[in-house]
């Protein structure tokens, strides 16, 4: 394997532990009742701590197949009576299936009625299609997958409310958006029966910007600290700790920790393609420190560390 693909393969692999992580904190229930609180109507004015206890179980974390027949999983007990649940089994079968990243239950403050929440973390923007056809598609199979899970046979109204919550980084502006089903009387008006709320997205657009922290860009502000590619570990923790009172359990402190270190291993990493692809192209090395904000011994030393073959310079 040359230098250029191992490279490749490196940052590959950084990135794709650096959104395990990003999904790993963003998975955490006290960061998730801050989203039900500033998402659901029936929390909203809650104290996020208060909302902790209505999240059912430990969230499925990118391990929920969003593929049709993939979603739920089926068993028989002994008494052949059918058991099914949320698929998680048999992952490694077809480790290019797209999965959730977030998936989780919410018991309301009835302490009967459920719903399905679902969060998305991306990490801009897609340019190759609409982040909004992608999230319909998302909170459609979320409505279908309940079918012998959450309803049976012809038992509509046992469908649960779903809520597909897309957060994207590296945005121009923060923002937040809710799409849902609306009705238009095109002739008399009827009083059809059925819920107008089961179907639910929530775009959430979030800056390199870190925001102040006040009401209305409260939830964004957690996030960007959470993610952020610009902020140490100290700075994240302190964040989450005084701003937040958010428990700095283990788990979260090592996420962190992890995360920290893999962002600055992905801009190293791609400083130093960039400084061996301007040397084989014949800039010079005062040229290569100035775009890469580095001095000529920084450039000298990493060209010398690459391959032997830069050991003249």
């Amino acid at each position: 394997m040359n230098t250029e693909t191992r490279n490749a393969v490196v940052a590959s692999d950084g990135a794709a532990q650096y959104d395990q992580h990003a999904k790993r904190l963003l998975g955490q229930k006290n960061v998730l009742a801050y989203i039900l609180t500033k998402t659901i109507d029936e929390f909203k004015g809650m104290k996020p701590e208060d909302v902790v206890e209505y999240i059912e179980g430990e969230p499925k974390i990118g391990v929920v197949p969003v593929e049709p027949g993939l979603t739920n999983v089926s068993d028989k007990n002994a008494a052949g009576n059918r058991i099914v649940g949320l698929n998680t089994e048999n992952g490694e079968i077809n480790e290019g299936m797209i999965r959730f990243d977030i998936i989780f239950y919410v018991r309301m403050k009835d302490g009967i009625s459920q719903i399905i929440i679902n969060v998305e973390a991306q990490k801009d923007e897609p340019t190759n299609y609409g982040i909004l056809n992608r999230a319909i598609f998302y909170v459609s199979r979320l409505i279908s997958s309940q079918k012998e899970r959450d309803f049976v046979n012809t038992d509509y109204d046992g469908i649960r409310r779903v809520f597909s919550v897309w957060v994207c980084m590296n945005m121009e502006q923060n923002s937040m958006s809710h799409i849902h089903l609306t009705k238009d009387e095109m002739l008399e008006p009827y009083p059809w029966k059925g819920d107008m709320d089961l179907l639910n997205i929530v775009l959430i657009g979030v800056t390199n910007e870190l925001p102040e922290h006040d009401e209305r860009y409260e939830l964004h502000r957690l996030i960007g600290a959470l993610l952020s590619d610009r902020l140490e570990e100290s700075e994240k923790l302190d964040i989450l700790e005084q701003e937040y009172h958010i428990p700095l359990s283990e788990d979260l402190r090592k996420d962190v920790n992890v995360m920290c270190n893999l962002s600055q291993g992905i801009v190293d990493n791609t400083v130093k393609n960039i400084i061996l692809q301007m040397y084989d192209k014949d800039f010079t090395l005062e040229q290569i420190a100035l775009a890469t904000d580095k001095t000529v011994e920084e450039v000298k030393e990493i060209l010398e560390k690459e391959q032997p073959r830069y050991l003249g310079v």
